[in-house]
């Protein structure tokens, strides 16, 4: 029997996997090899520029005004 907690790991890990996929193939698709796609995919806080940096900052500074 299943517990609801063992369909959200579920359903966590298919997105995970599915986006992970969706990433690398669109770094391959612009002409990266593999290791790279799956250096940036598996580190994204490596390649974000500042501003992506600053609105990620705010986003989870801001989390708490949503409760």
């Amino acid at each position: 029997m299943k517990s609801e907690n063992d369909e959200v790991i579920g359903v966590s890990l298919l997105l995970f996997g599915s986006l992970l996929a969706l990433s690398v193939g669109i770094d391959l698709f612009q002409g990266t090899n593999v290791l790279q796609a799956l250096y940036n995919a598996l580190s994204p806080f490596r390649v974000m520029e500042v501003a992506e940096l600053f609105v990620l900052f705010s986003f989870s500074q801001s989390r708490f005004t949503f409760f």
